[in-house]
């Protein structure tokens, strides 16, 4: 097999989150952009393990984590367009911290390297509460307002010192705008039965191709941008399985310039994606554990993750797209164990005492021989 290019490195990671997050057949959204640009700095800011099983899941290797940088860079900027509504491109990544952690200048001096990379104080532990505000109303001006709440109620503590916040914004318009004149009522085939939805048309030369049990339409938009539907031959749960990083290259790079009279629903979502659970299940543990070692980032050892927040909104209409993302890795300290554990194996007879701490009253006392 060749060697992966960072774009489809980049596919595999993007399918790979989104197998983990769209299980139960519902609407899914999520920007793979943000998610590993969150990521890509997570494994810049550790070290050893921590590091390496970031690095795995966003760019196959830790060798590779430098090339994934590399093209969100160049993704980060769209190609100029002369005349009329101007694309719109912006992206931010901060890290918020805690006044009194400590961070290194060999990460402060990275960060800086990254779209609108910068480092801002929040009062995670004074004001906990005073914190979200700050960072979700920094994330809603990034994205335009499309996200006004990444980080919802009880999500910060006490405890909380750093989060790592990645914000997008993007507002394109089509290159061949549909006509809302066209735009009319039709049947849309949902698992729930049929529902009418506002369908737009169009018939346009388009990048189009046919393989593997799908068809592609490539709807090019402006500072080069494009929107690629994927319509699979027979039901979206039986194939949508079948789409591979590899698979999906093939599509891409088949695809013609072809007349294609194209109905395409309009579209408005706006999803939110817990990532943490689909890291876990994707190989990223110990960056949530008390053995996560953050040592690019700070010289505190008692710093871990303790959750990972993702929102993605995104409208289709006639004129063009316009979607946000955000995705906040969101960092507290831990307690550290004093000495070695003590390991103790109960695999002999013993006995339970259930009790009331407060009085001493014991509720239940057992002998345990047969278990």
């Amino acid at each position: 097999m060749p060697a992966s290019t960072p774009e489809t490195t980049h596919l595999r990671f993007a399918l790979a989150v989104h197998d983990k997050i769209a299980r139960d057949g519902a609407d899914s959204c999520f920007s793979p952009y943000s998610a590993a640009s969150a990521l890509a700095l997570v494994t810049r800011a550790a070290r050893g393990v921590t590091a390496e099983e970031a690095a795995t899941v966003v760019a196959g290797t830790a060798e590779g984590v430098a090339d994934q940088v590399e093209l969100l860079r160049k993704a980060a900027l769209l190609t100029a367009h002369t005349g009329g509504e101007q694309p719109e491109l912006a992206v931010s990544n901060t890290l918020w911290v805690w006044q009194s952690l400590a961070l290194n200048p060999g990460f402060t001096e990275e960060l800086a390297d990254w779209p609108s990379g910068r480092v801002a104080t929040a009062a995670f532990v004074d004001d906990p509460e005073g914190a979200r505000r700050t960072i979700n109303a920094d994330v809603a001006h990034a994205t335009h307002d499309l996200i006004p709440e990444l980080l919802p109620s009880g999500s910060i503590g006490a405890d909380t010192v750093a989060s790592l916040v990645n914000a997008l914004y993007l507002r394109v318009a089509w290159t061949f705008p549909f006509s809302q004149a066209n735009t009319t009522e039709a049947d849309f085939h949902s698992p729930d039965g049929v529902r009418p939805v506002p369908m737009m048309r169009q018939a346009e030369r388009l990048g189009y191709a046919e393989s593997h049990g799908w068809r592609l339409v490539a709807l090019p938009a402006l500072g080069g941008v494009e929107a690629i539907v994927l319509l699979p031959d027979r039901s979206l749960a039986e194939q949508e399985s079948t789409l591979d990083a590899e698979t999906l290259v093939d599509l891409l790079s088949a695809r013609r310039d072809t007349m294609v009279d194209l109905a395409l629903p309009r579209l408005s979502l706006d999803v939110r994606s817990p990532l943490k659970p689909a890291l876990r299940a994707l190989g990223v543990h110990t960056m949530f554990q008390p053995t996560a070692d953050f040592g690019e980032l700070t010289d505190d050892p008692r710093l871990l993750v303790s959750d990972v927040s993702h929102q993605a909104v995104l409208r289709v209409d006639e004129s063009g797209l316009e979607g946000a993302a955000a995705t906040a890795v969101t960092m507290r300290l831990v307690s550290m164990p004093l000495g070695e554990p003590v390991t103790v194996v109960i695999d002999r007879p013993f006995l339970l005492l259930v009790r009331h701490a407060g009085t001493g009253a014991c509720y239940f006392l057992s002998r345990v021989v047969q278990p």
